[in-house]
């Protein structure tokens, strides 16, 4: 994740992409696995043996409500087990048929419906965006015309990161129509040549592919996936998952420690990237047909050209900092990379804020995979999981304390969008003007209208976006102001800079000049 945060709609999105290219800790590992050394059946029977002691022990000092572990090698099953329980304050245990929301390893599984659906020819990877959604274009009128599934899968259209755009947009109600649209309206990096982790940009891939299918995106994952493997519990819409008697709830981490559950998080409009729901005994199946070369018995789900296409390096996702450091690419819906012993490694993480942190991790050339799913706000406890069980296969030990690693490197990612801490006086602190100068209609193309307006007691609050959300603002020092944003994609408290017709929201305008306001009434 480049400087992107662990939010909601990706969730591990961006922090995976830091984690897996090193964090700023001196003991960080510069990729990960560091190790790469032998897997043996014995290996990997120790390594399975270890596990209840390895989750229990990480749940535990997490205090993360509960997961669910499965391991795939060679074929078979050799784990599958649920943890602790499926909402705080009710009984009912995790176990491996618990269904959980999985944020962005829903785009793992996204690159597999594609190749899937590729393999019987019902979509094909080439398929410009344009040609399968219309009225779809960019920025750059060339790239709109020209950029394609492929492109929108490996995040490398030069769309900007999502959580500093169009996923605030799905914050404030926008309905999917609308935030592919708006696309539109974004700056680009160069095209083909940047990676930038874009939830909508994805999805505006896994909407094309469908298209070109002729059916919806939930529909063509039962197609070509689900229903092929036999993933009676997997699904991307929400409805699914809302009706699941075994299922888990999300846990948002308040700031007491205390749990928050939630059992309406609606993720439907970025679906490709974020929808999914699916339990370990369910993925299971997947992994095992992926490891098996893209075949379930003697059916070919994915051919060997789209398995190919999906794990190839479609696009460097970070510079190499040192000389013969680590190369760290993205595939179709995957990370890619080469281990010590020059094994394919393929890895993909999910994290909602609301509360879902989890991973998967293949070793193709071995048939080993690991999934691990959790219900609590993410904290590295999946990845620091999956990674503890591949150091155990490779090295027969715990080369570095896994979870310090990631809860340090997770912790980096959520500090706050903007850096002002309003809750402290300004070290110089000025008047406002009178409440009237700020009140009226300040108007953004990307946004929509935002509605400044007081009340009877001079205070003053703002109503945004299509559900008219309404957000009181507190002064902090002369014409800023602060709110406190709601959503996925909110870290922290934000400035709002009134500037005579001009308003500034701090948040919003990470992506330079996208949060600039101008006054219309």
């Amino acid at each position: 994740m480049t400087t992107r945060r662990v939010t909601t709609f990706a969730a591990a999105t961006a922090a995976v992409a830091i984690l897996l290219t090193g964090c700023s800790s001196s003991d960080a590992p510069a990729s990960a696995p560091a190790a790469g050394g032998a897997v043996t059946p014995e290996a990997v029977t120790a390594a399975v043996g270890a596990l209840d002691g390895i989750v229990t022990a990480d749940l535990q000092a997490t205090g993360i409500p509960g997961a669910a572990v499965a391991v795939v090698y060679r074929g078979q099953v050799v784990y599958a087990k649920g943890f602790g329980v499926r909402q705080v304050g009710r009984p009912e245990p995790v176990d491996a048929d618990t269904v959980f929301q999985v944020a962005s390893v829903s785009k793992a599984i996204a690159g597999s419906v594609i190749g899937a659906a590729a393999t019987q020819k019902r979509a094909s990877w080439t398929d410009t965006i344009a040609s399968r959604l219309p009225g779809f274009t960019l920025s750059d009128p060339y790239v709109g015309a020209n950029v394609t599934v492929a492109d929108m899968l490996a995040h490398r259209s030069g769309l900007p990161e999502s959580q500093f755009s169009t996923d605030i947009l799905e914050d404030l109600g926008y309905s999917q129509a609308d935030i592919l649209a708006r696309q539109r309206l974004l700056p680009l990096e160069p095209f083909r040549e940047t990676w930038g982790y874009t939830n909508y940009g994805l999805t505006s891939g896994g909407e094309a592919a469908a298209a070109a299918a002729g059916t919806t995106w939930a529909d063509l994952a039962q197609q070509t996936i689900f229903g092929p493997l036999g993933m009676a519990s997997s699904s991307y819409r929400y409805a699914d998952v809302a009706n699941r008697p075994d299922r888990a709830a999300l846990h948002k981490r308040e700031a007491n420690g205390s749990w928050t559950p939630s059992l309406t998080f609606d993720v439907d409009p970025q679906a490709p990237a974020g929808g999914a729901s699916t339990s370990v005994n369910d993925m299971t199946k997947w992994m095992t047909m992926l490891l098996a070369e893209g075949k379930n018995g003697a059916t070919t789900v994915i051919d060997t050209a789209n398995l190919n296409q999906m794990w190839g390096p479609q696009v460097q996702r970070a510079p190499v900092e040192d000389v013969g450091g680590p190369f760290q690419f993205y595939g179709e819906g995957w990370n890619v990379e080469r281990d010590s012993s020059d094994r394919l490694s393929v890895n993909h993480s999910g994290a909602f804020q609301t509360g879902s942190g989890t991973n998967v991790k293949l070793l193709p050339t071995e048939g080993l995979g690991i999934v691990t799913l959790t219900n609590g706000t993410p904290d590295g406890l999946a990845e620091a999981i999956n990674q503890r069980f591949f150091d155990q296969v490779e090295n027969g030990k715990q080369s570095r304390d896994w979870l310090a690693l990631y809860r340090q490197a997770f912790a980096q990612l959520s500090e706050p969008v903007d850096p002002t801490d309003y809750t402290k006086p300004a070290p110089q602190v000025t008047p406002p003007q009178a409440p009237t100068a700020y009140v009226g209609t300040y108007r953004s193309d990307f946004w929509g209208d935002l509605v400044v307006s007081t009340a009877p007691d001079g205070t003053l609050s703002m109503v945004v976006g299509p559900e008219r959300q309404q957000y009181p603002l507190a002064h902090y020092t002369g014409d800023t102001f602060w709110f406190t944003p709601r959503g996925e994609s909110a870290f922290g408290n934000s400035g709002l800079v009134f500037a005579g017709p001009q308003l500034t929201v701090n948040a919003w305008n990470k992506v330079p000049g996208l949060g600039v306001f101008r006054k219309v009434g």
